[in-house]
């Protein structure tokens, strides 16, 4: 039994869709990091396209959200991006757009998290990143294509960077989005 402090919880979730080709990155790369050794207070959910689970396992209180998931920005296949979300409150889904648990991007996972937050005086995470693939399509078909399979062992090591940074207490200083197409660490 150990004393002091409880260490900050850090979720990290794999979204998307298996179905729609890269789309199932997120859900992919959960997978891959699951098998990872972890530090104890992080948890590793494949959570798919159970946006609206997601909004409710979050009230549960973790400090950190990770969520790994397939992002066009215009990059070649299999770049890897981190995305600082912006500030909780901030976040609003799309206008017009019904509620519909099964497509559901990150950005209206946030916004319900925001709204459960609001109705329940819980706390959402105090941080939350996207750790993105560039997808080379979302087609019906399941599998990765090669370019973004290969990017998976990226993206888990780049996690593993993040989750050092979460549980040592260290702010990631990565405004908007960074590309890392070869990971390295800033000396």
């Amino acid at each position: 039994m150990t004393s002091g402090a409880a260490l900050p919880r850090t979720l990290v979730a794999g979204v998307g869709n298996i179905f729609l080709g890269d789309d199932g990155f997120g859900v992919e790369a959960a997978r891959a990091l699951a098998g990872e050794a972890l530090p104890e207070a992080v948890e590793v959910a494949d959570i798919g396209i159970r946006g609206v689970h997601l909004a409710y396992q979050l009230l549960d209180g973790y400090d950190t959200l990770v969520v790994l998931d397939a992002t066009a920005r215009g990059a070649e296949p299999g770049t890897l991006y981190v995305i600082d979300a912006a500030e909780p409150g901030s976040r609003r889904p799309p206008d017009a757009v019904a509620l519909d648990g099964h497509r559901m991007s990150p950005d209206a996972v946030l916004a319900l998290l925001d709204t459960l937050c609001a109705g329940t005086g819980a706390v959402p995470p105090r941080r939350t990143l996207v750790v993105g693939c560039e997808p080379a399509t979302v087609e019906e078909g399941i599998g990765l294509s090669p370019p973004v399979a290969a990017a998976v062992p990226g993206a888990v090591r780049l996690v593993r960077e993040l989750l050092g940074e979460a549980v040592g207490g260290e702010a990631v200083a990565r405004p908007g989005h960074t590309s890392l197409p070869p990971l390295r660490r800033a000396p």
